[in-house]
């Protein structure tokens, strides 16, 4: 992959932002991920925005629009497009403000009202985006289920054992996933926002309702389960969700969903977590070994918690007696120790 020429890159931002009237503006990082793209904070006299620098080949900022223009016309609080360069990855984007779940969370905010509000907002997803424009979306299907679990064959077995998985070993990996995936869309389908947790969500005092939740990081939508956010939200490395609200919260959806079928939705939300958690051990594998990113293993050990819990659920039974036979309690750990 051709390194980025960041001194070419600048100049494009620097024109693009002379074009969209905030090139006199005061610049700084607010946030990066484990993408290539990175966030800045403009700032001009007084009125803020923000700048996401989204390089193609490695990035495309189309998916970002799309899902921003759908959900934003439907009432959600994603941010506003004040101008773009969709060809060389630049987007200027409204600022809605630093109150994060996470850096809320981390001043002490009460968690319930919170997680109350998130949860409000899926439901309000899944009644207001219409089955008709799943169709823009990519579909998040079987294939890709499988690719996406296979990340930890592919990355965390050969760190972990030493040598790559054998193809018996594969072949079981895959055959006992092919055998419970199905009942991922028992509940049927609505648009999965992919990365729906703590760091990704805002409060916004001056809405009300669901529209007091902001929504951030949403280009990797797909037509997916309808549980997969709310298990993104609940079964969050990040942080401990006490089991108590997280039952609760489960509760709450459904109650807000009273037309879904409770024992179907439950099975698809453990094999939608089961789903998430083995892709995120298998990606934080490669962020340490081929992006060198080493501060994503401090999550694994909450990680390895999350998917046990996840496995016991008896729709995924072919999934733990694979883990029990190939992954000793003893090989589910960081690859790497970060403090």
């Amino acid at each position: 992959m051709t390194p980025i020429n960041r001194t070419e890159r600048e100049q494009h931002i620097a024109a693009f932002l002379k074009d969209a009237g905030w090139g006199a503006a005061q610049r700084g990082l607010l946030a990066g991920d484990a993408s290539f793209r990175r966030y800045d904070r403009l700032n001009l006299n007084g009125k803020t925005a923000v700048l996401m620098d989204a390089p193609p080949p490695m990035e495309n900022v189309g998916p970002f629009i799309n899902v921003a223009r759908l959900l934003g016309g439907l009432g959600f609080s994603t941010p506003r497009i004040l101008a773009q360069d969709h060809a060389r990855g630049l987007l200027l984007l409204e600022d809605l403000g630093d109150d994060t779940y996470t850096m809320l969370l981390r001043q002490g905010r009460d968690e319930r009202p919170l997680y109350e509000l998130a949860t409000d907002a899926l439901i309000e997803v899944r009644r207001r985006v219409p089955q008709g424009a799943l169709k823009t979306l990519p579909v998040f299907d079987e294939a890709r289920c499988l690719r996406e679990v296979s990340l930890l064959l592919d990355w965390y077995w050969p760190a972990i054992k030493g040598a790559p998985a054998p193809d018996a070993v594969r072949a079981e990996f895959e055959a006992a996933w092919r055998a419970v995936l199905p009942g991922m869309w028992k509940a049927g389908r609505t648009i999965t926002l992919f990365d729906f947790h703590v760091d990704n969500l805002l409060v916004l005092p001056d809405r009300s309702g669901f529209q007091a939740c902001g929504l951030l990081d949403f280009q990797d939508a797909v037509a997916g389960p309808v549980p997969f956010d709310l298990a993104s939200l609940l079964e969050d490395v990040r942080r401990q969700v006490p089991q108590d609200l997280a039952s609760a919260m489960i509760d709450r959806y459904l109650t807000g969903n009273p037309d879904l079928n409770a024992a179907a939705f439950r099975s698809a939300y453990a094999l939608s977590a089961a789903q998430r958690n083995t892709r995120i051990a298998g990606t934080f594998t490669r962020l340490l070994k081929r992006d060198n990113k080493p501060n994503y293993q401090r999550f694994m050990p909450r990680v390895w918690e999350l998917l046990q819990h996840d496995i016991a659920h008896p729709a995924l039974a072919p999934v733990k007696a694979w883990f029990d036979k190939h992954l000793a309690p003893a090989e589910r750990r960081p690859v790497l120790d970060v403090q």
